[in-house]
């Protein structure tokens, strides 16, 4: 083996080791301004996947480890229960140990979840003690005043005391019906991940509960170990019912109270609620067909609902993650399109300017902190000041920034392409009061990436070329790396390359583009997928594809380009050479959505409409009907369970490709879900697509 062959092993080896070079990364801040501390979550080492609960000293920037899983389980493996390891694939949560925590209002404690066992840590001490919880306990919310725990324990809810007495408990017989848990689809596809919100006294909750009786059951087993019995999915696929939520308000002295008006018939998505100091719950709605969203107030006696705003558009409604909530002033501090601009609004007043695409809101207060940008592959951190209405940019530095506030604390998380993981600022006043970074890995592995803007739509790209003594000689064989879908892949982040860059080394040119579709570009750009989310994509690349060609004459092959990508990206690469195959020679498809009847309802319905209303769209945008016409190979890569693009669409493709006269490959993974974590399985995938194309692109 050559040295550089070592160098790429090594690298490989480490990349999966890490999730992908993911852990050892300070995440999940909680700022605690009377304690002068922050709180957060990060392994002990930059190959541990084993996450723990730490606190730096805001005065001196000590960091304290407060609680390790470790310790707290006694060298006893980590046993979590089916309905956590749901609940972290909706996440995309690939680590162990406490993978999330709650704090109290004032920064005394925090509670946490870990081996189904519920614990409560003390924020100045470390002092960590398990509470009596009577089962499995998932997703635990301390409430505000820190003297109770509400958590989920299979479909009830449960509020014990931090002595573990009972309190409340919210069932039904029946185990399709929930209290207190996320929907699929709230989970899946609109960052809604619970389903109870605390009143700001600790004396009321707000609770969903969800219906999944009328959902369509799928089952995912593995036949792999065919003696255990497949799991029972409740997946409410396009076209079909979804799980229907409801919400009541539950005091803890008993009693419960039905929430009308919402969600409901004519808005039976709850796409998130809020219940702030000083003011009643909120809650976030949307229609099924996406045209009509609402913002309603709860009155936390009778459960009765007033309208506060409603917006329409032809084609889909989003929320903008933070939003709304309350200024200190009485206005509603929400978000809305407006001249080609996501941006955002006090009251009836526009408070972000025309150009500036808001990405999300942190805080609020006398001003206001979100992320925004005028440049899609940056994110920025920016405050609005209420009394001033001016704007300050508070990031300069190329890269992707995030915020997290509190009173006067504001923490900045950063990653640029000059550095490896994150870096984070916490400011008190303005002034650096501590930094957190990213533990240190051993392998040194830099992507060198260029970019640049391709086309006529400045299609934001990135090339990647093997790094010196990796190249091989002659023109390069081009592999285009696209996710093409609703979610960014060029961006300033180092994070984002370290794949591309081991392709590359394998003798590739990578190419990774971001068409129409991707976030950040305005309304407009998000919408040309409307109907058709094949059409747009596949020629974004196309034409991402000329532009690099043509600016790297004799340099890259382009009767030798291969495509491979996950999820939309995989959906997209199998469409490149069933559509393409005079562009195309070669494509990876890891779980791909062949067929988008078979895909989540508000995922798809928000981009293809009902399919009984568009029938269409569904057909126009399907794998199956053109599988027979395959020319080129295709390798099809899917986790056999895989709860959120389910196997059958990969199994479905694969038997209409039988007929193709092309050549064709099924790779199954068992036990490997839509989130692939197994370092073994990242290694082996990365490995096996490697060398699938230099079998067809390289010889």
């Amino acid at each position: 083996m050559t040295q550089a062959g070592r160098d790429g092993d090594e690298v490989l080896e480490s990349y999966a080791a890490s999730r992908r070079f993911t852990l050892g990364r300070p995440r999940d801040l909680t700022l605690i301004p009377a304690r002068r501390q922050a709180v957060f979550l990060r392994s002990v080492a930059a190959d541990d996947p084993v996450t723990a609960l730490w606190a730096v000293d805001l005065d001196t920037g000590a960091e304290r480890l407060l609680a390790d899983p470790r310790d707290l389980l006694g060298g006893a493996a980590e046993v979590i229960p089916a309905a956590e390891l749901s609940r972290r694939e909706r996440m995309r949560e690939s680590a162990r140990g406490i993978v999330a925590y709650s704090a109290d209002a004032a920064g005394r404690a925090a509670a946490f979840a870990l081996s189904g066992r519920l614990f409560v840590c003390g924020l100045d001490t470390g002092d960590t003690r398990e509470v009596p919880a009577g089962g499995d306990c998932v997703d635990p919310q301390l409430d505000p005043s820190g003297a109770a725990i509400g958590y989920l324990q299979g479909s009830a809810l449960r509020v014990v005391t931090l002595d573990g007495e009972a309190v409340l408990e919210l069932a039904d017989a029946d185990p399709d019906v929930s209290f207190g848990a996320a929907d699929f689809a709230a989970a899946e596809e609109m960052s809604r991940q619970h389903g109870f919100w605390w009143s700001p006294d600790g004396r009321q909750l707000l609770v969903a509960k969800v219906d999944n009786r009328d959902v369509t059951t799928c089952w995912l087993g593995d036949p792999t170990y065919n003696e255990e019995q497949p799991a029972r999915q409740r997946y409410p696929r396009a076209g079909t019912a979804n799980a229907e939520v409801r919400l009541v308000l539950a005091a803890l002295d008993g009693g419960t109270v039905a929430v009308t008006g919402a969600p409901d018939e004519r808005l039976p998505y709850l796409m998130a609620a809020r219940w702030e100091p000083g003011g009643p719950p909120t809650l976030a709605l949307l229609a099924r067909d996406h045209h009509l969203a609402e913002i309603r107030t709860v009155d936390p006696a009778t459960g009765k609902t007033s309208l506060v705003r409603a917006g329409t558009d032809p084609a889909w409604l989003e929320l903008m993650p933070g939003t709304p909530r309350w200024l200190p002033d009485g206005r509603l501090l929400w978000s809305a399109p407006s001249d080609d601009t996501y941006r955002l609004f006090a009251g009836d007043e526009p408070g972000t300017p025309a150009g500036l695409q808001v990405r999300g809101v942190a805080g609020t207060g006398e001003r206001t902190v979100f992320t925004a940008t005028t440049e899609p592959t940056e994110q920025h951190v920016y405050a609005w000041d209420h009394a001033t209405g001016d704007i300050e940019q508070l990031t300069d530095e190329p890269g992707v920034h995030a915020a997290v506030v509190n009173g006067d604390l504001l923490a900045i998380t950063s990653e640029t392409l000059d550095r490896d993981g994150v870096s984070v600022r916490v400011f008190d006043r303005g002034n650096l009061a501590a930094t957190i970074g990213s533990l240190p890995r051993k392998v040194t592995f830099a992507p060198e990436v260029t970019l640049l803007r391709a086309g006529e739509r400045e299609l934001r790209t990135a090339v990647i070329l093997p790094r010196d003594g990796h190249r091989p000689p002659g023109p390069l064989p081009v592999l285009m790396a696209p996710y093409g879908g609703p979610s960014q892949m060029v961006l300033k982040a180092r994070r984002v390359f370290n794949e591309p860059q081991w392709l590359a080394d394998q003798g590739f040119a990578v190419i990774v583009a971001d068409g129409r579709g991707s976030p950040a570009r305005g309304p407009r750009w998000d919408r040309a997928c409307h109907l058709d989310v094949a059409t747009p994509a596949l020629d974004d690349q196309v034409a991402a594809l000329e532009d690099v060609l043509a600016r790297y004459p004799g340099e890259l092959d382009a009767g030798r380009v291969g495509i491979r990508g996950w999820s939309f990206g995989g959906y997209l690469s199998a469409l490149a050479v069933l559509r393409r195959p005079d562009v195309f020679h070669a494509a990876v498809a890891g779980a791909p959505v062949s067929d988008w009847r078979y895909y989540d309802t508000a995922a798809t319905e928000r981009w293809l409409g009902h399919p009984a209303d568009h029938p269409d769209a569904y057909e126009r945008t399907s794998l199956l009907p053109l599988a027979a016409g395959l020319r080129r190979p295709l390798l099809l890569i899917h986790g056999l369970a895989d709860d959120n693009v389910h196997p059958r669409h990969s199994l479905l493709l694969s038997r209409e490709l039988l007929a193709a006269p092309g050549e064709h490959g099924l790779l199954a993974l068992p036990g490997v879900t839509h989130m692939v974590w197994q370092p073994e399985v990242i290694a082996g995938m990365l490995r096996a697509q490697a060398s699938f194309f230099r079998r067809w692109l390289a010889g």
